[in-house]
């Protein structure tokens, strides 16, 4: 018989601690890209020739990009440390549009800067580590039933 509040067998923890710490990372980082990316298209806007439409389109990605982000972080933050597979599932579901979005910033954009080509290359990094982190411990949950 197990102690009370155990949920695994053995006492055995399946959420990832790298996971954590890379989600909580990347909440961070997300925060200051977002702010770094706005400042950057009133640089944009300010000093380069940027059509409206196209303009109009880079922002409401930005926004809509913050929403996933958040929306993103937070299910997979619960779903590892509630040992969840559907809130894990949903955060890395999210991951493809928030990536997409990386890489729209990263080669479509109208006018990409050096520096936007930094920081959405970082961005990505932390996508595939996360999607890495994040199918093992959709794995680890899937192994043992509670």
């Amino acid at each position: 018989a197990s102690p009370k509040g155990r949920l695994t067998p053995a006492g055995r923890q399946r959420s990832s601690a790298p996971l954590q710490v890379l989600l909580s990372l990347n909440g961070w980082y997300s925060a200051t890209y977002f702010l770094l990316e706005a400042f950057i298209f009133v640089y944009k806007v300010l000093l380069l020739p940027y059509p409206f439409t196209n303009l109009a389109l880079d922002v409401v990605l930005l926004f809509l990009y913050l929403g996933t982000e958040a929306t993103r972080i937070f299910f997979g933050s619960k779903g590892n440390l509630c040992q969840r597979k559907v809130p894990l599932s949903i955060s890395l579901a999210l991951t493809v549009p928030a990536a997409v979005m990386a890489a729209y910033y990263l080669l479509l954009q109208t006018y990409a800067l050096r520096l936007e080509a930094i920081l959405n290359a970082i961005l990505l990094l932390f996508y595939a580590a996360e999607l890495l982190l994040g199918v093992l411990a959709l794995v680890s949950f899937s192994r043992y039933r509670c």
